[in-house]
């Protein structure tokens, strides 16, 4: 699986090199400028992107951009987000265009590899990784609108479970209580935010994901 990594700093550049490559990625490039990133995006039509969000020249959400834009180019490039911060606005506009292939984690809440090879994974087969602060801070924008506001606290956190791209077993685990009982709520949930129901967890995640990002 060939990834191409933007990141400024060098030595968690160099670290996350070693990491991916200890398990079995390419490094089809590992760049630290916007202008770097989009080149490679553009040539090397990776398999997935690990992306810092504020990247030279401007320090920013020059990576973040270099995504968006890259993603229009060519819908459904798998970009795995890493920053210090929840940029909401582009997050929202990452996780909106119902592609797939997402994932937002802040750098302090990765606590080991097999954390974070997983969600490079999970992003490049399609997948969604998000930090559970990213889902709420998503979810709070909108917490008092209807008709996410109908939802109970119950379903809510049900929500951000799913939005973390966990299964109704995982979040059944999660909870616990019995996949019939979650599989009740996600149906509750559906219902209530106007949304099909799909067996597909990915594409209810995005589903939820691009309803929230209505009326930004």
């Amino acid at each position: 699986m060939r990834v191409v990594l933007a990141e400024d700093l060098f030595l968690l550049r160099d670290g996350l090199v070693r990491m991916l490559e200890a398990f079995d990625f390419e490094i089809a490039a590992a760049v630290e400028s916007g202008p770097e990133l989009t080149k490679a995006l553009a040539e090397l039509q990776p398999d997935v992107a690990v992306v810092d969000v504020r990247l030279p020249p401007s320090h920013t959400d020059e990576g973040l951009q270099c995504a968006l834009a890259a993603r229009r180019e060519r819908p459904g490039l798998p970009v795995l987000v890493l920053s210090q911060h929840v940029e909401q606005l582009y997050a929202r506009e990452l996780l909106a265009d119902g592609t797939g292939g997402v994932g937002y984690l802040l750098k302090d809440r990765v606590f080991d590899a097999t954390q974070f090879i997983d969600a490079v994974r999970r992003v490049a087969s399609g997948g969604t990784a998000m930090d559970p602060q990213v889902i709420q801070q998503l979810l709070s924008r909108r917490a008092a609108d209807q008709p996410l506001g109908a939802l109970t606290p119950r379903e809510r956190e049900v929500l951000e479970l799913m939005a973390q791209g966990r299964s109704n077993a995982a979040i059944a685990a999660q909870l616990v209580v019995t996949e019939r009982a979650i599989a009740k709520h996600t149906s509750n949930i559906f219902g209530k935010l106007d949304l099909p129901v799909s067996d597909d967890d990915n594409r209810r995640v995005l589903a939820v994901l691009a309803y929230l990002d209505q009326g930004r």
